[in-house]
């Protein structure tokens, strides 16, 4: 079983039609940005979809829906979609989301700026000042690395507990 690609424009007329329609991201990327007709349901926490003819997932791009539709598609008793592009397609499309810019961006985004600024920042100095400061550039480097091997990773856990994180629904 897998899931049938669908355009923006055609999921939004089988949702008026009584199609259900998921969001799979994690709550942090959903605070930021929805499509008002979504209900979550976060990928580590997918459920059974009783009732529905139609359902369609749908996350940012279309990537993480893609390579977790057989997982998804097994939780429809029904016919089973993706919205190609996710969310971003939906936009591109012209169709409505719900934006809320108080919310701050989610976590990976923040990990993945601070993570490259502290590189750069590391580098930079390390040509300018001493060589020592190459030492953290190593030193990011070798804690991104483990958090891809262990799943766990210590800058997102520093950075959930920031003050601008705490506003997140």
């Amino acid at each position: 079983m897998s899931l049938t690609p669908i355009s923006p424009t055609d999921a939004a007329r089988l949702i008026e039609s009584g199609a259900l329609l998921f969001d799979i991201r994690p709550e942090d990327e959903r605070a930021r940005l929805t499509i008002d007709a979504a209900r979550p349901m976060a990928l580590d926490r997918l459920a059974p979809v009783a009732g529905a003819q139609s359902v369609i997932f749908h996350c940012r791009s279309g990537m993480r829906t893609q390579a977790n539709a057989g997982a998804l598609a097994a939780c429809s008793e029904g016919e089973a979609y993706f919205i190609e592009g996710g969310i971003e397609g939906w936009r591109q499309a012209g169709l409505p989301v719900r934006i809320d810019t108080g919310q701050p961006i989610e976590l990976m985004r923040q990990v993945q700026i601070a993570a490259g600024a502290l590189i750069l920042i590391g580098v930079a100095l390390g040509f300018a000042l001493s060589p020592l400061w190459f030492g953290l550039a190593g030193f990011i480097g070798a804690g991104l690395t483990m958090a891809g091997v262990t799943g766990w990773c210590g800058m997102a856990q520093v950075l959930a507990r920031m003050p601008w994180n705490r506003r997140a629904a």
